[in-house]
């Protein structure tokens, strides 16, 4: 039987509604902002930790040598940065430029620009030695490749709160010819050419080619034709590749979650409710031995934290269908993730995974979180107030 037409019509509305949403404004911009300052604080907050031992870490003193890590890089065709160059100095360039583009996303300054350069230092830190990192640092890989997708600078951010300048388009300028030199510059042999190690598989350099022509191109129609149907086009592809890649995010928190719930069902020491007790015994897990020692020793807690973890992260994704509970879950898989940060010493991992979990909060929660620093960042003590 047919539906009637009054069924077909409001269905047909529902599709219009949902089409024009999707490709009419950017979805959670709250939310992708959230994302953003979350994960420019943990890569920025890493890098500033291991300043000290950055070269032992990712430089020339790594006892991952960059001959070994050139063949490695050989084999998965990783991309970085760091082998084009010898030396020190590339690498100390390398570093801090890293530490620029991290804080420069929190902040959200020309995060289009900063966007990409903190994707490209992230990837190239990382792959020099994929052996170093918690968990942590496989969430901020991700998560740096889907940022540069999303439009995640409308709130909380300096390119919301000052109008577009002449900086940019010299940003611009300047980006476009280190891109150029990386692409057909020759001064590391064949290692910056189409086809070797600077772009491998001949997948990057189109992709970041791309993202300078479209930058470029927006900018002169935002200049010259700001009403025009060309730049309400890209106004229009851009909101769907943010919302695309704002769903990437939260389908990858949710295959996170899914796949490491499921895999503890599998394991003995998580059936049995004594996974937490070992970790809790080990002195590469105890930054604090004193705490790490009185909750191993409540048998108790051990076993209900451990069950009450495989619940959590199992349950996750059928919550999404109710909000409350999906909030109540979220606050407990935060503030369990604060007590692995703590407890276990792992604030990387522990913050990446608050960060990327930020997606799911709500509008309402955000903007009170962010009243409240407002607010905190406004106060002054009576006695500075009255000098």
């Amino acid at each position: 039987m047919p539906p009637a037409p009054g069924v077909r019509e409001r269905a047909g509305r529902a599709v219009w509604q949902a089409l024009a949403a999707f490709t009419g404004r950017a979805l959670g911009p709250h939310q992708a902002a959230a994302v953003r300052i979350g994960f420019g604080l943990v890569w920025l907050a890493y890098l500033l930790r291991e300043w000290p031992h950055r070269r032992v870490l990712y430089g020339d003193l790594s006892p991952w040598s960059m001959p070994l890590a050139e063949r490695l890089l050989a084999e998965n065709g990783a991309f970085t940065v760091l082998p084009w160059f010898g030396g020190r100095l590339w690498f100390e360039l390398v570093y801090h430029l890293a530490v620029l583009a991290a804080l420069a996303v929190l902040l959200g300054w020309r995060t289009r620009a900063s966007a990409v350069l903190f994707l490209v230092t992230v990837l190239s830190l990382q792959n020099r030695d994929v052996f170093l990192g918690d968990g942590g640092d496989n969430v901020v890989h991700l998560m740096a490749v889907y940022l540069v997708f999303t439009r995640c600078a409308q709130v909380w951010s300096l390119d919301a709160r000052r109008p577009a300048g002449r900086g940019g388009v010299v940003l611009w300028a300047v980006l476009g010819a280190l891109l150029a030199a990386a692409q057909f510059g020759g001064s590391a042999g064949d290692a910056l050419t189409w086809t070797a190690t600077s772009f491998p598989y001949v997948g990057w350099s189109p992709l970041f080619w791309g993202l300078w022509t479209v930058a470029g191109l927006w900018w002169a129609l935002g200049r010259l034709r700001p009403d025009g149907e060309i730049r309400a086009v890209l106004d229009a592809l851009a909101n769907m590749v943010h919302n695309c890649a704002m769903a990437v995010i939260a389908a990858e928190v949710v295959l996170i979650y899914a796949t490491a719930g499921w895999y503890k069902v599998q394991g003995s020491r998580w059936q049995d409710g004594t996974a937490l007790y070992y970790p809790l015994h080990l002195d590469y897990f105890a930054p604090w031995p004193w705490l790490s020692g009185l909750v191993g020793s409540a048998l108790l807690p051990v076993f209900l934290i451990s069950y009450g973890t495989v619940i959590l992260q199992v349950a996750f994704p059928f919550t999404l269908l109710n909000r409350r509970v999906k909030n109540a879950l979220l606050a407990l898989m935060m503030a369990e993730h604060l007590g692995i940060a703590v407890v276990l010493g792992l604030p990387v991992f522990s913050l990446a995974m608050i960060a990327a979990d930020s997606v799911f909060l709500p509008t309402g929660v955000l903007l009170w979180l962010a009243a409240r620093a407002d607010r905190l960042r406004r106060w002054r003590p009576a006695g500075d107030a009255a000098t």
